[in-house]
């Protein structure tokens, strides 16, 4: 009974964004509030899709937080694999490092950041928006404790077979830990999807908005501000479409992934 209170309270917010994207601006600044409109305005919704290019900013995520994601993964877990399951000199050094960059706030790092970008010619461009974001010390951190939970015998058995350190990883070690890996693609994409400041800071063009940015200059620059709340609710409705379809795929993954060590466990 808890934890379904709990779960209304959590998505009646959702709920309330949705249906107020379906009111008229009178009924969404009614007292006492309607938590049904009482004539469905549809329209809205095809409003503010028309009134700004949604679907660039949208495509602009999407392809800007996959890419990201894909370059986490490989680089975070050829890292985590190196600090938990090879070794080499100054490996513990190295380790704190990794985690005292950890405890570092990403915005301390934004100004020698965008000095590198401007000498690389990257500023303005989908290559800056990813490459700036392909590590993440928080994904190194959360491979690293999950490999940590495999036992090493299983790589000195594949290095007793004649398998490389690659193999290893990408063969025997990642199908163990794939709910790890549905985690961080979940909370990369999610944080990257919803990024707003830097990719600001470093892009001007309007083409390569991201959506926060693009629901920002609708709420702001396009005159809506305090005027058409139900387009901005219904905007704000429709972006986060793909964060609720990628939690649900995440979703299953997870359980998947908890059944089936569930069942090793058992066996």
């Amino acid at each position: 009974m808890l934890l379904a209170v709990i779960s209304l309270a959590m998505a009646f917010p959702f709920y309330w964004m949705v249906t107020s994207g379906l009111k008229t601006n009178d009924e969404i600044w009614r007292f006492p509030p309607t938590f049904w409109p009482e004539s469905i305005h549809w329209n809205n919704y095809a409003d503010a899709w028309n009134s700004a290019p949604f679907a660039r900013y949208m495509f602009n995520s999407i392809f800007v937080a996959l890419s990201i994601c894909v370059l986490q993964v490989i680089n975070a877990s050829m890292m985590a694999y190196a600090l938990t399951h090879m070794k080499f000199r100054l490996k513990g050094a190295f380790t704190a490092i990794v985690l005292v960059g950890y405890m570092i706030p990403s915005t301390a790092v934004y100004l020698p950041s965008y000095l590198i970008l401007n000498e690389l010619h990257l500023l303005d461009s989908y290559a800056g928006l990813i490459l700036s974001n392909c590590v993440s010390v928080f994904a190194i951190f959360l491979l690293r404790q999950a490999f940590l939970q495999v036992s090493h015998e299983l790589v000195e058995a594949g290095q007793l077979d004649g398998a490389s350190h690659f193999r290893i990883l990408w063969t025997i070690m990642a199908p163990l830990i794939r709910s790890s890996f549905a985690v961080m693609i979940l909370i990369t994409f999610i944080e990257q999807y919803n990024n707003y400041f830097w990719p600001m800071l470093i892009t001007k063009d309007p083409d390569l908005r991201l959506v926060s940015a693009g629901l920002r200059s609708f709420f702001v620059e396009g005159g809506s501000y305090g005027l058409a709340w139900p387009q901005i609710m219904a905007a704000s409705a429709f972006t986060i479409a793909p964060l609720l379809i990628l939690f649900l795929f995440a979703q299953k993954t997870i359980m998947q992934s908890v059944n089936m060590s569930a069942g090793v466990n058992k066996s």
